[in-house]
């Protein structure tokens, strides 16, 4: 297949520039893709970690202001790996600029910043997609699959969490490089739109819209000192979030993030149980599917451990020979190789803007209802109508 270049310029050189480099650099070596990307600049505001960065993935050149990357005329894609309170001015503006535009999750601090970047790129008519990775892991593919297939039937019931402990410390700051997820202006929310939006992506890209929730949300250590002001301030993010919600398709579901699950460090985890079939998934071990077919024969019927590595399940004919493994980096790859696919035909590869903007808006119902204490209810056309509530 011939390839044309596609000049990439990515914005933030943290955990997320990492991984976004990898995939660009290692999508078109096990993928045959219409498009090679070429690493063209790198924009951040540290002048010598960004000299560093570049340098290890190969960046051609250097910006230290984004705007800059929108003028040139050899840039075809903005990235933005960049903290969430940057996504929506440069989003928006990229848009504007004619630029392909790709953003790492959650889209917006909120569903209203969320909408406005779907609307600069749908008015534009630009490329775009949102990096939700775990779509991309290939057991949750094939999970996919046997729900599209009907294997499960009538869905009654989802539940998911994702776990982690590393800001217990009540000795950790907020704020500044490095954290500014305890910051909520920075990070709109806590865990709730950091942890969370993972599991709701994937919940509704499995098992279809959620119609409202009931949630809860606390946040254990109420003041933190600030890197940036070196003041003692009060902690605007939830630590901790639970909700119940229902689905469209009439399916209940259990929700729950938190850091500040001692021994967890990145503990996800879902699981669908259907008239016919249930089946559960792990982060922690990415690569297998537990699954249950009530219709199999009475004396064999039990649970079966999948391992998701032979040729002819979902992405891993790219890789190495069945049984051997893959990792979180290679979900990244399977995104990138994805979008540049669907980009030859003239597509957004999924999770667009418009599915990550259905995201934010259950996102903020889950608050509103912590706050609040009642449910609340959620257009089911959350995605294509104006509003998120009704």
């Amino acid at each position: 297949m011939s390839e044309k270049s596609l000049n990439i310029g990515i914005v933030g050189y943290g955990f997320m520039g990492r991984t976004h480099s990898n995939a660009f650099l290692q999508a078109p070596r096990f993928f045959d893709l219409p498009y090679r990307p070429v690493l063209r600049a790198a924009c951040a505001r540290n002048p010598e970690r960004l000299k560093s960065f570049a340098q290890n993935w190969g960046y051609e050149s250097t910006e230290s202001d984004w705007r800059r990357l929108l003028d040139r005329k050899d840039i075809d894609l903005i990235d933005i790996a960049s903290p969430n309170d940057t996504h929506a001015e440069i989003a928006v503006a990229a848009a504007q600029a004619g630029k392909i535009v790709l953003c790492e999750k959650p889209l917006g601090r909120n569903a209203k910043e969320a909408r406005a970047m779907t609307e600069a790129v749908e008015s534009a008519k630009v490329a775009n997609m949102v990096w939700y990775n775990y779509r991309r892991v290939p057991a949750v593919m094939l999970l996919k699959h046997l729900i599209d297939a009907g294997r499960f039937g009538k869905v009654f019931h989802y539940r998911a969490k994702f776990l982690q402990d590393w800001t217990i410390s009540k000795d950790l700051p907020q704020g500044g490089e490095g954290l500014w997820r305890l910051d909520a202006a920075v990070a709109g929310s806590g865990v709730t739109g950091d942890l969370l939006a993972h599991t709701i992506d994937t919940a509704m890209w499995l098992n279809g819209p959620i119609t409202e929730v009931s949630a809860m949300t606390e946040t254990f250590v109420k003041e933190r000192k600030h890197n940036l002001t070196g003041r003692v301030e009060a902690v605007g993010i939830d630590d901790a979030s639970a909700f119940l919600c229902r689905f469209e398709n009439g399916s209940l579901a259990t929700f729950e993030a938190t850091r500040y699950a001692r021994g967890h460090k990145a503990l996800y985890t879902l699981e669908i149980n259907g008239e016919h079939a249930s089946a559960m998934w792990d982060l922690h071990d990415l690569h297998r599917i537990q699954y249950f077919d009530h219709r199999d024969e009475g004396q064999l019927r039990g649970w079966r451990s999948i391992h998701v590595t032979d040729g002819d399940h979902p992405y891993m004919k790219h890789w190495w020979v069945p049984g051997l493994q893959i990792g979180y980096e290679h979900t990244f790859i399977h995104q990138a190789a994805d979008f540049l696919q669907a980009l030859s035909e003239g597509k957004s590869a999924a999770p667009a803007f418009r599915d990550a903007l259905a995201t934010d808006c259950v996102t903020d119902a889950v608050l509103e209802s912590a706050r609040s204490r009642q449910w609340q209810h959620i257009n089911p056309q959350q995605h294509r109508e104006a509003e998120c509530s009704r």
